[in-house]
């Protein structure tokens, strides 16, 4: 049976991921030479190149390739393995980390982490907040365990459960024209000035598809970058914005605004979360998902 490490499997994945030999070397803190040899003799162990060395650095062969994915999945489930032999400590142990969309992070993860905090102290939690696409591609590259992200967007190759539900509004100013309104269509506002979120939000990918849609497109006349910046504008007057109403609670009554609801199908929005597999998850991780599944 061919003996390979566990160290030299993450020292192929540096060098994939780097490029070169010695950006791994730096990496991993190794040195140039040994990173050589360690090829050297993995390549001999398995009977096949595993790299194309050029002036400029690496490539992998399809034999490195087909190395590479095995590697991952073996490390993978090492850590997995250590996830749930912590179980067996002193309760439960691990790190679960998790990517989210801007309106989850907002309206609902506050609260729902420090439920999952309180009842596992001991496990780790680490969020970063990305748009629903970065979300998705994270997940799939297995770059987080959890995922949570807007269900509209193509998401194939991800295991997804329902999480939460939001109402997208229409933002104005409480002396606006449209203010007096209980509820309106988007294409109702299309002669309005809109202050959006950048373009590679999930959000404003929606509002410009589905304006097209029935034929009247956005005047975006202002992208931001978050909730609270597009608040802002609207207070100064510089347009009017759709946001989902449960992250602008506190800003309309602070900034003098009028939320209105969207009579669209499509303003029901679905927060979904993304895993790749439930099965494979470390412990934590599971737990984590659990609850959230709970709050639907």
């Amino acid at each position: 049976m061919i003996q390979i490490d566990l160290v030299t499997l993450q020292l192929f994945i540096a060098i994939h991921e780097e490029g070169s030999l010695s950006g791994a070397a730096e990496r991993e803190h190794i040195a140039l030479a040994a990173v050589s040899k360690r090829i050297s003799d993995l390549e001999s162990r398995v009977g096949s190149k595993l790299l194309y060395r050029r002036s400029r650095g690496v490539e992998m062969t399809p034999a490195g390739d087909a190395f590479r994915h095995h590697a991952l999945n073996i490390l993978n489930s090492v850590k997995r393995m250590f996830a749930d032999l912590s179980e067996y400590g002193e309760g439960i142990r691990g790190h679960v980390r998790i990517h989210s969309n801007t309106s989850a992070i907002i309206a609902f993860l506050p609260q729902d982490l420090s439920i999952f905090a309180d009842n596992y102290p001991q496990v780790k939690i680490d969020l970063q907040e990305r748009v629903s696409s970065e979300v998705i591609h994270a997940v799939r590259n297995g770059l987080t365990d959890v995922g949570i992200f807007a269900s509209h967007v193509n998401a194939d190759g991800v295991e997804l459960i329902p999480y939460r539900s939001d109402r997208l509004v229409l933002v104005v100013p409480t002396d606006h024209k449209l203010a007096n309104r209980n509820s309106i269509a988007l294409r109702e506002a299309a002669d309005q000035d809109f202050i959006g979120l950048q373009t590679d939000s999930s959000l404003q990918t929606l509002l410009q598809e589905q304006s097209e849609l029935v034929g009247s497109g956005l005047r975006m006349r202002i992208q931001v970058k978050s909730f609270d910046a597009i608040c802002r504008m609207i207070h100064y007057r510089m347009g009017v914005g759709v946001l989902p109403l449960m992250t602008i609670n506190q800003e309309l009554s602070v900034l003098g605004l009028k939320s209105i609801p969207l009579e669209d199908p499509w303003a029901d929005r679905k927060l979904v979360i993304g895993i790749q597999q439930y099965e494979k998850l470390p412990l934590p991780a599971k737990h984590l998902v659990d609850q959230l599944a709970q709050q639907i």
